[in-house]
């Protein structure tokens, strides 16, 4: 072990990169709940899915602990499965089986790409400010639907929305909203686990949670959902925007994160490149794939990775703790079968202050940039659709540069995207 993850020859010790593999298990196990309650809503079977989060998590991490040999770690992406959820089932009326198919051919796009060398050029070819700004409305989307689960926010015929009363359940979660964010500012390890899992005890004890039968059980099957997906039924001209979505948006979620905990892992070259960025990248999409045929949204790399490099995680090897970790809390499925929405809600509304909070860094003096911006991220949570807040991104990015004399400055390939966003927008006007 110590030879293939060259631990002697980095002074690093099998100690450090447990606790470090650890560390990231505990900021980022919140998904193990979360993810089949986003997921369930399609008609997924919800024990099912707990199993097949638990297993993607270990695959994706297990694969790029091996291969990559980074402390990164891989899970159902938060944002991508809201997508699936709310924008290709619910919106778009898709079944779950033709929405895991457009999942698995983004997977292979991604893969395609990688290993052609053509992210670069899609990556270059996006502004800046556009590629914050998709965090940021996926930060507000996510921040929606955990207000709207919660109860906080509810329908309004008059004004669309509204607050919601204030019954036991919705009082239950805002308590636990408040226990994640006292102990994120606290910097507690692991404030979102330990925020469901403190509400999940409340809603017992205030008889709103039926006790678990049991603790530990044999992991439930993952038969119901494992290789139902209908990939014949997602290529369809109809689906090509909800394809480059889960594709767009896992490509930047992933170097996003890459790079940030890259430098945080002293994985960068002095020239600034990032050391096995390619298999990185090919091992997220080779998640994404897997994690597809399993039965579950689109597998990406997790920021909360940083948590575990701060705690001494250097190699691939904590990776390899972090997944088996994953594979641990297969057997505690009784338990996160019975955690309610109400407890899981307050984490969708921390995640999305987290994912909103690279707003800052857009430059809202520049209308150029700005309007394109603003228009992706209140267009998310307004129309339910990362698709349609992308679109109207791209679009009116290409529109204002070309009718204010500058569309020289805009890249082929972004000419090409906009292109692809106005043909998904025509399509799903029609």
């Amino acid at each position: 072990m110590g030879d293939f993850f060259n631990l002697k020859k980095k002074n690093i010790t099998i100690r450090g990169e447990f606790v470090g593999g650890l560390t990231t298990f505990l900021t980022m196990a919140y998904i193990i709940f979360v993810n089949p309650s986003i997921l369930s809503v399609t008609g997924m079977d919800k024990s099912a899915l707990i199993s097949v989060t638990c297993i993607a998590a270990f695959t994706g991490t297990m694969l790029v602990g091996l291969w990559a040999r980074v402390p990164f770690a891989m899970a159902p992406g938060m944002g991508l499965n809201a997508f699936f959820t709310y924008t290709l089932v619910i919106g778009q009326g898709l079944d779950w089986q033709t929405a895991l198919g457009v999942v698995f051919i983004s997977g292979i796009a991604f893969f395609i790409l990688t290993i052609a060398g053509i992210r670069e050029k899609i990556i270059n070819a996006i502004p800046l400010s556009l590629r914050l700004a998709v965090a940021a409305g996926i930060g507000l989307f996510i921040t929606f639907i955990g207000m709207k689960n919660l109860g906080l926010i509810v329908d309004n015929p008059a004004t669309l929305v509204s607050l919601g009363k204030f019954n036991t359940r919705v009082l239950l979660g805002l308590i636990g909203l408040i226990i994640i964010a006292v102990l994120e500012v606290k910097k507690i390890r692991g404030s979102i686990l330990i925020g469901i899992l403190v509400t999940f005890v409340l809603g017992i004890l205030f008889k709103q949670v039926a006790i678990p039968d049991a603790i530990v059980s044999a992991p439930p099957s993952i038969a119901p959902v494992a290789f139902k997906l209908d990939i014949l039924g997602a290529l369809r001209w109809g689906l090509i925007g909800a394809i480059f979505s889960f594709m767009f948006v896992d490509l930047f979620d992933s170097i996003g994160t890459i790079v940030a905990c890259s430098y945080e892992a002293g994985h960068v070259e002095e020239d600034g490149t990032i050391k096995k960025i390619d298999k990185m990248l090919e091992a997220d999409a080779v998640a994404t794939i897997a994690g597809s045929l399993l039965g579950t949204s689109t597998t990406t790399t997790y920021i909360e990775s940083a948590s575990g490099i701060a705690d001494g995680a250097r190699t691939g090897l904590a990776s390899v703790f972090t997944a088996c970790f994953f594979l641990l809390a297969l057997f505690f499925a009784p338990v996160i079968g019975a955690v309610p929405a109400f407890a899981t809600s307050p984490a969708l509304i921390i995640v999305g202050v987290f994912m909103f909070n690279n707003i800052k860094n857009i430059d809202f003096s520049d209308f150029a940039l700005a309007i394109p911006a603003f228009l992706t991220i209140i267009l998310m949570p307004l129309t339910y659709s990362i698709s349609t807040g992308l679109t109207f991104g791209f679009l009116s990015y290409v529109l204002i540069a070309g009718f204010s004399g500058n569309a020289k400055n805009i890249s082929p390939v972004m000419w090409i995207i906009s292109v692809l966003s106005a043909l998904n927008l025509i399509i799903s006007a029609v």
